[in-house]
C-alpha cells in the first residue's frame, strides 16, 4: 500500500518510523516549511522532515495545502494518508486523493479534547485518564469515526512533554496496526461517542499563573504548560519562568504569591496550602535550582509573586 505521511514535530516521528518498519511503502511526506531555531534564528527542518531525508523518502514542504500542493500529493499517487499533528488543515479536494481517505492519529479519547493542545489541556483539567485514537479524517474538526483506540494513565508528576512521549510510541504501533487493517479490508470505523469538548492551542497567556486558584490546579497548570509556553509569573514587573512545582499541603499560613523559606525549600503561597518551587529562571538569568536562587537574593521576606 503506497502511503503519504503527514506531520511535523518530534512526537510524529515515532509514527513515521514505526510505518516504515512495518514495511509499508511510504512514498512522500508532507511537513512544515524549515523554521528558525535558537537564539541565532538558524533555518532548521522539522524533525519528520530531517528523519525522512536519513529515509531517502521525498518530502513536500508546505505551510497549507493550496492547489498546488494538493496537485504534488495526486502526482505521489498514495492509497492512503497518514497524519500526525501536521499543523495545517486538509482541505477537501486533498482529502479525497487516497482512496482509502486520511487516517489521523489525535492523542485524546476522542470526543475529548478535539483540537490542537489535546494532552496539555487534558493534563491542565486533572484528567486520570487519556490516550490515542486513530480515526478517518474529515473536514470538521476532529469529528471522523474511529477505528482505534489506545489508554494511558497520567500520572501525578507527568508533564504534557512526558506524557506526548510516550504517547507518541504507543500511538505509533496503534496508527501501523490501523492501516495493517485499512490495507487487509478488515478496518471499520464508529462514529465517536460522549460528550465533546475543545482543546485550543495554547498561548503564552496560558502559562500564567494565578497564585489566587488552588494549589492543586496551579500545579497541573504548571505541568500542562510544561514544556510548552511553560509556566510564568512576574515579579517585580518581570517575567519570571517555572517549572513544575511541588504540593506542600503541609504549609498553609502562607497568603497568595508570597515567598518564604522552609529549610532549603522555596514555598510559595496560594489560594489553598503552599506549593514548593523546584526550579526558577530570573529575567536575563538561565534556569537554575530554586534553592540556588533563594540564596542570591537577600530576603524572601516581604517579596510576593505578582
Amino acid at each position: 500500500m503506497r502511503v503519504l505521511f503527514a506531520g511535523t514535530p518530534a512526537v510524529a516521528v515515532p509514527s513515521l518510523d514505526a510505518l516504515v518498519q512495518a514495511g509499508f511503502n511510504v512514498v512522500g511526506v508532507l511537513t512544515r516549511p524549515d523554521a528558525p531555531i535558537g537564539r541565532k534564528r538558524v533555518l532548521t527542518p522539522s524533525p519528520v522532515a530531517a528523519r525522512a531525508e536519513e529515509l531517502g523518502i521525498g518530502v513536500i514542504h508546505a505551510a497549507r495545502v493550496d492547489d498546488a500542493v494538493t496537485a504534488r500529493i495526486a502526482a505521489i499517487n498514495p492509497d492512503v494518508a497518514a497524519i500526525v499533528a501536521y499543523g495545517g488543515l486538509i482541505p477537501r479536494p486533498a482529502l479525497e486523493i487516497p482512496r482509502h481517505g486520511w487516517i489521523n492519529l489525535h492523542f485524546s479519547l476522542l470526543p475529548a479534547w478535539r483540537g490542537a493542545a489535546p494532552v496539555q489541556r487534558a493534563v491542565m483539567a486533572g484528567d486520570d485518564i487519556t490516550g490515542a485514537v486513530t480515526f478517518q479524517l474529515e473536514e470538521g474538526l476532529d469529528t471522523g469515526p474511529v477505528f482505534g483506540t489506545l489508554t494511558e494513565r497520567v500520572g501525578p508528576d507527568d508533564t504534557a512533554g512526558v506524557l506526548l512521549e510516550r504517547l507518541s510510541r504507543s500511538g505509533a504501533a496503534l496508527l501501523a496496526q490501523t492501516l495493517s487493517a485499512v490495507d487487509a479490508g478488515k478496518a471499520v470505523p464508529q462514529p465517536q461517542q460522549g460528550d465533546v469538548s475543545l482543546a485550543p492551542k495554547l498561548t503564552l497567556d496560558d502559562g500564567r499563573i494565578d497564585w489566587s486558584q488552588p494549589a492543586l490546579a496551579i500545579g497541573r497548570r504548571a505541568r500542562g504548560v510544561t514544556p510548552e509556553p511553560g509556566a510564568w509569573t512576574l515579579l517585580d514587573s518581570q517575567r519570571v519562568k517555572l517549572e513544575p512545582v511541588r504540593l506542600r499541603p503541609d504549609i498553609g499560613h502562607l497568603s497568595p504569591g508570597a515567598l518564604a523559606l522552609d529549610g532549603k525549600s522555596v514555598l510559595v503561597g496560594t489560594g489553598s496550602h503552599a506549593v514548593e518551587l523546584t526550579r526558577i529562571q530570573p529575567s536575563g538569568k538561565k534556569m537554575m535550582a530554586a534553592a540556588d536562587w533563594a540564596r542570591g537574593m537577600a530576603s524572601l521576606e516581604s517579596v510576593v509573586f505578582e
